[in-house]
């Protein structure tokens, strides 16, 4: 994967779309500071780097 697309960001609803969980799921995921790391812009919109959110699924998959 390329260095651009690794910098990607990604909408909360595509990682929720990814994960094939439900949005209060994720949210409490975040709450709980057990979701992947996320960038909040100024206009209050939430992004996550696709690096930290592979980072994170990695992360996960050790733990299972």
């Amino acid at each position: 994967m390329s260095v651009r697309a690794m910098d990607e960001k990604l909408t909360i609803a595509e990682v929720i779309a990814n994960l094939k969980v439900a949005p209060s799921t994720f949210y409490r995921w975040r709450q709980l500071g057990k979701a992947p790391r996320s960038i909040k812009l100024p206009n209050g919109d939430v992004r996550i780097r696709r690096s930290e959110y592979e980072r994170w699924l990695t992360e996960r998959e050790d733990a299972a």
